[in-house]
């Protein structure tokens, strides 16, 4: 096939996807709202079952959801009916994602829910269906046409019931009041968690790897202590641990330009006074957007009092993943 044909291609299984997805826009009506209400007043889980394809799709809809306040779990149809039904409590609700609203081994678990008097939401492109009527809510994803040529491959209805899932997990998101904070708790391993989670505590230099020289110390004291901590910078004390100023590779070339002697001179002559600082408890995506504000590479930790904590360097943020 040419170039031009495969692109062809593409664009039509895609018009076709963003059609299915736009016509979803006219559903959104009473049962969404009352699967949304269905949802929030739940005390237990979120169950997703789906079969093949569903499944797949179940599996990422109870993930998002888990993901943004509601916990879910995906399970198996197959495997429900041979003992994986007691994963069900009384207090749970059931979503069910079948097409053709017949699939048997969702309908074969249908009695058994109605035992359990576990409320179920439906997701089918069949609103006249086993499922869809026997459920207390049925979404209606149908499509006109698959975006498959042969019109069988699951393709615009997945695409369907994934937006619509989508659509609850984020109504129901913002019924709840979720915040950044909350993602983040639930992805303290992503770039998110880690931009709204991590401290400046949690990766600042403390005690002896800190830089840092008394008041009175010689210039050439001050940038031993920077190559030895190796962060391009060294605070200065008052000699009670409060900060008096800091002494950067930026003070340091302003310092050779002045033609001063290293050997001579004293770091007080040639500090920085009234230092940019950041407190130990700010995040540690505040201390990027410091560095970045102020155009510079580094920055002193202290305490409300001026006393000395810690101090960190760009590189810090990169290790950590802030940037």
């Amino acid at each position: 096939m040419s170039e031009h044909s495969f692109q062809h291609l593409a664009i039509a299984v895609l018009k076709t996807e963003a059609e299915a997805i736009s016509a979803l826009i006219d559903r959104i009506d009473g049962q969404f709202h009352d699967a949304c209400q269905m949802i929030l007043d739940c005390k237990g889980r979120i169950v997703v079952t789906g079969m093949g394809k569903s499944g797949h799709i179940g599996n990422k809809i109870a993930a998002t959801l888990a993901s943004t306040g509601t916990p879910a779990f995906f399970m198996h149809p197959g495997e429900a009916s041979h003992g994986d039904l007691g994963m069900i409590t009384e207090q749970d609700l059931v979503i069910a994602l079948s097409n053709s609203g017949e699939t048997a081994e969702i309908t074969t678990l249908l009695p058994l829910l109605k035992r359990l008097q576990v409320p179920l939401i439906s997701m089918t492109g069949n609103a006249n269906s086993t499922l869809a009527e026997f459920a207390d809510t049925n979404l209606n994803v149908a499509v006109e046409k698959e975006a498959c040529p042969l019109g069988l491959a699951p393709t615009s209805s997945t695409t369907a019931s994934l937006a619509m899932g989508d659509a609850l997990a984020v109504a129901v998101l913002e019924a709840r009041g979720f915040t950044e904070e909350d993602f983040a708790r639930s992805h303290p391993g992503g770039s998110l968690g880690r931009r709204l989670l991590l401290r400046v505590r949690d990766i600042m230099h403390e005690g002896d790897s800190i830089p840092i020289v008394a008041i009175d110390a010689s210039l050439k004291q001050g940038l031993l202590e920077m190559t030895d901590k190796g962060l391009g910078m060294t605070a200065i004390s008052d000699g009670n641990n409060h900060l008096a100023g800091i002494f950067t590779d930026g003070d340091l070339r302003r310092t050779l330009d002045s033609n001063a002697d290293i050997q001579s001179a004293q770091i007080r002559d040639h500090m920085t006074t009234n230092c940019v600082t950041i407190s130990a408890d700010q995040i540690a995506s505040a201390a990027l957007t410091l560095m970045d504000t102020k155009k510079i590479n580094a920055l002193i930790v202290t305490d409300e009092q001026g006393r000395i904590q810690g101090a960190l360097n760009m590189h810090d943020l990169l290790k950590a993943g802030i940037v």
